[in-house]
């Protein structure tokens, strides 16, 4: 997947309008959705920049958990761990459903996944956990 890069005015980065915010957003969502999780991170985190609380927060969350499936993917299981619970310690300031995304289903992943490290199941061949855009909800920040 290709990274956006935005347009460069003066040597210098300009803000994103409201249309490269939504697509970095769905790009984002779409390489989690995919295990590409670190161009996940890349993708939320190029939002997290120009983005004010709360929903600064919530994307924090996302690139926590991002990160932590692409830490695991590394065998790293102390960064996963500790990405997760971060993450998911943002995450669960939240509704259900935010930013246009099913928020619960995702934190009770990250709760089960947490309680399988915890015990030192093997996790190597466990599925990652989905981002659900609810029915006729449309993924925004």
């Amino acid at each position: 997947m290709q990274r956006f890069q935005p347009p460069m005015a003066s040597g210098r980065k300009t803000r994103l309008d409201s249309q490269q915010r939504d697509l970095l957003y769905l790009r984002g969502l779409e390489a989690f959705n995919t295990e590409h999780f670190y161009e996940a991170h890349e993708h939320w985190e190029e939002v997290w920049l120009e983005t004010l609380d709360p929903d600064k927060k919530f994307l924090q969350g996302l690139i926590q958990v991002a990160a932590a499936f692409h830490h695991h993917s590394r065998a790293n299981l102390l960064g996963t761990r500790n990405l997760l619970r971060e993450g998911l310690r943002k995450l669960d300031d939240f509704p259900e459903r935010h930013g246009g995304l099913e928020i619960a289903e995702l934190r009770e992943e990250v709760r089960r996944w947490l309680k399988a490290l915890a015990e030192a199941e093997e996790t190597a061949k466990r599925s990652r956990p989905q981002i659900r855009v609810p029915s006729g909800a449309r993924p925004k920040i």
